[in-house]
């Protein structure tokens, strides 16, 4: 698991499910799936990728690269 940043590259809008997809082993396409499918559902989802937005850092170039 990679730590839980909104990435340069695979991002749509502000790179949230791609960030979340990263850090969960999973694509990015999925973690777009269930966002959208939790949408159906009563609650804040919407809310909370606005704050998620906001609140995680960007990857920048230095730590987006994998040290061998």
């Amino acid at each position: 698991m990679s730590a839980l940043t909104r990435p340069r590259e695979g991002r749509m809008i502000g790179g949230v499910c791609a960030g979340l997809a990263r850090r969960f082993g999973t694509t990015p396409t999925t973690m777009r799936v269930i966002f959208l499918a939790s949408c159906l559902l009563p609650g804040p989802q919407f809310l909370l990728y606005l704050a998620l937005w906001a609140l995680l850092p960007g990857a920048d170039r230095k730590t987006a690269t994998t040290a061998w």
